[in-house]
């Protein structure tokens, strides 16, 4: 698998000098699979460099596919929907998974920031690309691209957020954005979707110090996310998903006390990636 990152921040876009490094779009990771298939996950504003890359391969003559997997649907996580070139061209296809009880109430979930008030677009319907919403059951496996797929929810505030496994041979990636466990960490279940990972991404939003003054939102700090990481044996930890308020050097110390964090929980074997725009992995 190919792993490339679009969008790395939380909540609200952060362009400027003081994050050039990192970059400042919100949450969108593309995967490829061996196979060259296409998963992207999450729709943030990094949707939109991702689409414009497209354009040159199949997805500008209207024969492109690809699978969408969408954590929730809070603004930071759909908002490039709107402006991702590929889905105005007729001809393309994409199945879209999210969580809800329904397949129906996910896609009127998306609906609702087409709304007049929000968007000209209005519909999904008037979109050239078909876009196929289908809602996934929590714990059961489906096949997508050419690989297995297995999404959980974690708590996220007032709400969920999935995080989802891609498994395919003996290589396995999880990505687990927007994520504010209760005292204890992960559920048995959530740290069995982590379980030997060969990379997880996980939300790493805050220090512990600002956490503490915003545990209603719902993310993770450094410390949960090298204990996550450390108690379910994965091979690479990736930093994800940083406060807007962050500067560059404000990720850098981030990533070096999640370092630290890591090898005090008997994780120094585990290796340790900050995600920037335009950074690539082989997972």
């Amino acid at each position: 698998m190919r792993v490339r990152f679009w969008g790395v921040r939380g909540s609200i876009p952060a362009p400027g000098p003081e994050t050039n490094r990192y970059g400042g779009n919100t949450s969108c990771v593309s995967v490829h699979t061996a196979s060259g298939e296409l998963i992207i996950i999450d729709m943030g504003t990094g949707l939109l460099s991702l689409g414009n890359s497209l354009l040159p391969t199949e997805f500008g003559k209207g024969a492109g596919k690809a699978t969408i997997l969408l954590s929730h649907a809070h603004w930071d996580h759909i908002q490039g929907l709107g402006f991702f070139a590929p889905v105005f061209i007729p001809g393309n296809q994409f199945v879209l998974w999210g969580h809800a009880k329904s397949s129906s109430l996910l896609e009127g979930i998306l609906e609702g920031q087409m709304n007049p008030n929000f968007s000209p677009l209005y519909t999904l319907r008037n979109l050239g690309a078909t876009v196929d919403v289908r809602a996934v059951i929590p714990g059961e496996p489906f096949e997508a691209a050419g690989v297995r797929i297995t999404g959980r929810p974690n708590p996220h505030g007032s709400t969920t957020a999935l995080a989802f496994r891609i498994d395919e041979g003996d290589r396995s990636f999880v990505y687990a954005s927007d994520v504010g466990y209760a005292p204890g960490g992960p559920s048995p279940e959530v740290l069995e979707l982590y379980r030997g990972a060969s990379a997880l991404l996980h939300d790493c939003t805050y220090t512990p110090e600002h956490q503490e003054k915003r545990r209603n939102r719902g993310f993770s700090s450094y410390e949960d996310a090298a204990d996550a990481a450390a108690r379910a044996g994965v091979g690479r930890l990736i930093m994800f998903h940083y406060d807007q308020d962050y500067a560059d050097t404000d990720v850098d110390a981030l990533h070096a006390s999640c370092r630290a964090a890591l090898d005090a929980r008997g994780g120094q074997a585990i290796e340790l990636t900050a995600a920037a725009e335009g950074l690539e992995l082989e997972i």
